[in-house]
């Protein structure tokens, strides 16, 4: 069986066409709607990465990969949504603590959902969340400048900072409680659907409990570095939703250029060694940006004047395409990118 040929693949790709897409431009001017997430959490990809044993399909990469391409392309916002929930699974799937036992079952069969509220830890030595010991348990101090999904999920997975220089992550409710406040949804120039919000910490606390990974910062972050090195899915789902609205002479080149860096991309994305290439993965991130700015400016001049209009196609995929440029940057990333678009220029 191929990748496309999966069930899961199968069920996206009828999610995409039958929800998704026919009323992305909807999502794009109000909010996600629970109702999508309701049918997400039907469909089982909720636990696309989440070991059999507690309910999951633990599919292959290939599988995930084409799962997250058929999503971000109907509508980003809400494959944004869900996206956040899928770190959650995984770190709960390598945990030796009891929130797994607690938590993974119900996050694996989308009984729950979850969100994220770790990517400020990329901004060591500073520290935007501090966790000190208090009471048996821990205390979390400080702002988390971007959580998606407020009021759509169930629980996140929130991290800090030590003050012995440890990545900490627990488990806590997606609501506001004592200690735990979150601002209005930020209004964004793509994605505001997603309903990302700041949290301000004062003293949240968590039990001993609730913790999921514990680990010196540098660990964390050498095992995070590949992430934020390597071509996302969602790049090129909707760079392939942008060039369905070219007529094939245009699109061909674009579609060809498109292809080689996935297959690229991709082949080292399933490399044995995670840590391999990192300088190539990086290189193979920028030209995927590229390809995407290329194919949805594109898509916007095909589209004329009415690429001006807020219901347009074209344009919504341009904005979700500015959101992709930025999304899980890193000053590596930042400088690659801005390098590449600097040679270019000359």
């Amino acid at each position: 069986m191929t990748a496309s040929d999966h069930p899961l693949v199968t069920r996206a790709r009828r999610l995409a066409d039958d929800l998704l897409a026919p009323h992305a431009a909807q999502v794009d001017q109000g909010e996600v709607p629970a109702s999508h997430l309701t049918e997400i959490r039907r469909s089982g990809l909720l636990g696309l990465n989440a070991p059999k044993k507690y309910g999951g399909s633990a599919a292959p990469a290939a599988v995930v990969r084409e799962t997250a391409e058929i999503l971000a392309g109907a509508c980003c916002s809400t494959w944004f949504v869900q996206t956040q929930h899928h770190t959650p699974v995984l770190t709960l799937a390598k945990s030796e603590s009891p929130v797994r036992d607690r938590l993974l079952g119900p996050l694996a069969r989308g009984e729950l959902l979850s969100g994220v509220a770790y990517a400020h830890l990329r901004a060591y030595p500073r520290v935007p969340v501090r966790v000190t010991r208090e009471r048996g348990g821990w205390r979390f101090d400080g702002t988390v400048p971007w959580y998606t999904g407020w009021g759509l999920n169930d629980v996140m997975l929130l991290a800090g900072v030590t003050d012995t220089d440890e990545a900490l992550f627990a488990f806590t409710d997606a609501r506001e409680q004592p200690g735990l406040r979150a601002s209005e949804p930020l209004r964004l120039a793509a994605l505001t659907a997603a309903r990302t919000v700041s949290l301000d910490l004062d003293g949240l606390w968590l039990p001993e409990e609730a913790v999921a990974l514990r680990t010196p910062y540098e660990r964390w972050a050498a095992t995070d570095r590949p992430k934020t090195v390597a071509a996302g899915p969602a790049v090129f789902g909707v760079a392939e939703a942008a060039l369905t609205l070219l007529d094939e002479e245009t699109a061909a080149p674009l579609r060809a250029r498109l292809t080689d860096v996935r297959r690229q991309a991709y082949a080292l994305a399933d490399h044995p060694e995670p840590h391999a290439y990192l300088e190539t993965r990086l290189a193979l991130r920028t030209q995927a940006y590229q390809v995407l700015e290329a194919a949805t400016t594109a898509a916007v001049v095909a589209g004329g004047g009415r690429s001006m209009l807020l219901t347009s196609k074209a344009q919504r995929l341009a904005r979700e395409a500015l959101f992709l440029l930025v999304q899980g940057q890193t000053p590596e990333s930042r400088t690659a990118h801005l390098n590449a678009l600097a040679s270019s220029a000359l």
